[in-house]
């Protein structure tokens, strides 16, 4: 169950701890009661799938060391974990696993093959001391295990799956020892060694199975963790110098040659390259770097060499984030889980008053001994809750580690889960559905050459931080001209600047300026969504530059996909309302609303939620904080501020407003396949139990159905780490 307090008032600490001894969904729940039972503890949840503990705690109240004592007082052990700690590649735990089941196959298959023959009525058997010698080891070498986590379950008054498998194998085996001792040889035919040493077998090739799966569930963090380099070359008295990368501090120059990693954040400071993000940004081409451009710590520098000034070192890189919050993502718990956490906490203790019953009734009616003991020990068998332990953390794992791939950052399950009830995206359009960033959209030209009219603007911008300045200086760039120096510069504060430029007074700015300065103009009055910049040259008009914030280049096609998929699209934004039309009618978005402002967002907001529309809200600004907090789900731009991705509960890791679709379909897709994995695993139970109450299935078959459960829900979670976004233009 997962129990939630309130937290104290004072300031709290997260400790996330590696648990080890679990073995089924009653376990993590036993732990979780433990630790909500140490002072200061607000909230304790225990990831069976990953074999961890968060619990958020009052250090003012109690210790670490006391959240461990807790947990090895339940009957398990635990450690600390550092949150961006690579979770463990378990290759050697996996081959133990494998080795022990190809050792408990290789002693029971002869019990099986008598088996067999029994069925197929072909009365051979083995001689009774050779039946016993083949399922001691099994029973007891092998199967030390599950007495060891009996022990510890029913030291810590509690049961879980090990007590089910000690309880029926133990049961068949010694009742099969106590009849060889009792008659000797004549006891052939009447023996259940073979019930119990298959049991063993199959349950310890589940356990194999889900070892392989769990693997699999964390490959995603660990190809994150290892995108990290070792090492970094750092610039210092002129020299390069190779440090540990713990050493490289925020401001020291780096070099990354042609096919390193980059090894912090950072501002490209000199060189030209492209690097490879796709692992951390899903983006899946290379993109290119130049002076002035990010970098992330972890993506593959191309054939040119960089000088980076780091921004961002250790915990604060942007890749170190993405770890931290995909852990935290994934050792989290769904809402779905909490009814699962009820009844596993009671369902071992009513599994054993089943068996209890089943052997009291079957007696009762004149069964007989053996077949009351059958029907018993097979109940314990089948009744197993593996598979509802990992029902919920397999899918959650795998569809987060996915969407992660593919650039789609969730920090809250709860968001993910509610993704399937979306009906309404609310998009923000300043660097949501747009860039962002001015850019010259069209040139007018009125006099003289478009080139030398461009140059002569630059000229005078070169000098200017306005926006609008940066657009025509990019523009510029782009088309390979390059500005003349400027002398007698002056900047008019909100209409323009003007200078001397190759001898000639050149005035660029606002159309109310170039009329103070004599000119006359003649506008198209319908071209209203771009800002007009006029050049001037010795007081003659030479050109106008439109200007304007352009839609993203996949911002219609990511609107024509949400629509196609039924949902509703509105635009909020607090630019003018002709702009904001216009961005919208174009991308063909349902409603707008503009002049927005940021508190009238999230009013907005609340009004659709009114009306019934369930509401994800995609935004990338300090403005759109508010907006995203109340709606029913807040997707952040990763290219925006930290305010809007520390308050949305999902952030896409580049700028693609193609991916809120994708976001969406991978949280139907969790969702589904965590309903896919509860139903399968309640119906194993709902119809394995009264069959084997009845009588029907042996403690073989039982055993063999209880792995099957587990194995089916993990490998059927594991489908889902096949997805790929959908990404059309």
């Amino acid at each position: 169950m997962n129990y939630v307090a309130s937290a104290p008032a004072a300031a709290t600490r997260d400790e996330t701890l590696a648990i080890t001894g679990m073995t089924c969904a009653a376990c993590a729940t036993r732990i979780e009661k433990s630790l909500h039972q140490v002072p200061g503890v607000g909230e304790a949840s225990v990831n069976l799938a990953l074999e961890r503990a968060q619990v958020r705690f009052d250090p003012a109240r109690t210790t670490t060391e006391q959240l461990i004592a807790a947990v090895r007082e339940a009957g398990y052990d635990a450690a600390p974990l550092r949150a961006d700690e690579t979770p463990r590649d378990d290759k050697a735990h996996v081959r133990r696993e494998a080795t022990g089941v190809i050792l408990a196959a290789a002693l029971t298959a002869p019990l099986v093959i008598q088996m067999i023959l029994h069925t197929a009525g072909i009365m051979v058997h083995l001689p009774v001391w050779l039946e016993a010698a083949l399922a001691t080891p099994v029973q007891f070498v092998l199967g030390a295990r599950f007495y060891a986590g009996s022990w510890r379950a029913l030291k810590a008054r509690s049961a879980n799956m090990d007590v089910l498998v000690a309880l029926g194998t133990s049961a068949a085996y010694f009742y099969s020892l106590a009849l060889i001792v009792e008659q000797g040889s004549a006891a052939a035919g009447r023996l259940y060694f073979e019930g119990s040493a298959v049991i063993i077998t199959l349950v310890l090739l589940g356990k194999w199975l889900e070892a392989r799966a769990k693997r699999s569930t964390t490959a995603a963090i660990r190809a994150l963790m290892a995108l990290r380099p070792e090492t970094a070359r750092v610039l210092r008295d002129g020299e390069e110098r190779e440090i540990a990368i713990a050493d490289v501090a925020r401001g020291d120059v780096v070099v990354v040659r042609p096919g390193e990693k980059i090894p912090t954040d950072g501002i490209v400071a000199d060189g030209h390259s492209s690097c490879d993000e796709a692992l951390i940004t899903g983006e899946s081409l290379p993109v290119h770097k130049q002076p002035g451009d990010t970098v992330i710590a972890g993506a593959i520098n191309g054939a040119g060499r960089l000088i980076v000034r780091t921004s961002a070192v250790g915990h604060d890189t942007t890749l170190a984030r993405i770890v931290a919050l995909v852990q935290s993502a994934q050792s989290g718990k769904a809402p779905m889980q909490r009814l699962v956490d009820r009844i596993s906490a009671v369902f071992v203790p009513a599994v054993l008053l089943m068996a209890a019953a089943t052997f009291a009734v079957w007696l009762a009616a004149g069964g007989g001994f053996d077949h009351a003991f059958v029907a018993a020990v097979s109940v314990l068998v089948i009744a197993c809750p593996c598979a509802l332990g990992l029902a919920t953390p397999t899918a959650l794992v795998t569809g987060l580690g996915a969407a992660a791939r593919a650039g789609i950052l969730v920090k809250d399950i709860e968001a993910l889960e509610r993704l399937h009830a979306v009906t309404t995206v609310v998009f923000d359009k300043t660097g949501t559905l747009t860039l962002g960033r001015p850019a010259v959209t069209k040139t007018i030209v009125l006099a003289g050459p478009e080139r030398e009219n461009l140059a002569l603007a630059a000229s005078v911008q070169n000098a200017s931080e306005h926006p609008l300045a940066k657009a025509m200086l990019n523009h510029a760039k782009d088309q390979g001209v390059s500005p003349y120096p400027v002398s007698e510069f002056v900047a008019r504060l909100g209409l323009g600047v003007e200078g001397r430029v190759n001898g000639r007074h050149v005035a660029v700015g606002s159309v109310a300026f170039a009329e103070s300065l004599g000119a006359s103009l003649n506008l198209d009055p319908d071209d209203d969504t771009a800002t007009p910049v006029v050049l001037l040259v010795d007081r003659v008009p030479h050109a106008v530059f439109m200007i304007a914030d352009m839609p993203r280049p996949q911002s219609r096609a990511a609107i024509a996909a949400l629509r196609a998929a039924g949902f509703t699209t509105w635009l909020l934004s607090g630019d003018r309302a002709n702009v904001a039309l216009r961005i919208g009618r174009d991308l063909g978005v349902d409603a707008v609303r503009a002049d927005v402002k940021p508190d009238d967002k999230a009013r907005e907001v609340e009004r659709l939620r009114r009306q019934g529309a369930v509401v994800a809200m995609v935004g990338d600004g300090v403005n759109d904080a508010p907006a995203l907090a109340a709606a029913d789900v807040g997707i952040a731009m990763g290219s925006g501020t930290d305010v809007a991705m520390a308050t949305a509960g999902i952030t896409l890791l580049r700028p693609d407003p193609r991916l809120v679709a994708a976001a969406v379909e991978i949280g139907h897709a969790t969702r589904a396949k965590i309903r896919e994995n509860l139903f399968w695993a309640f119906v194993y139970n709902l119809v394995g139990v009264p069959l084997a109450a009845l009588g029907f299935l042996t403690p073989a078959l039982a055993g063999a159905a209880m792995a099957l459960s587990s194995v089916s829900v993990v490998t059927n979670s594991l489908r889902l780490a096949r997805w790929r976004p959908r990404l059309e233009d």
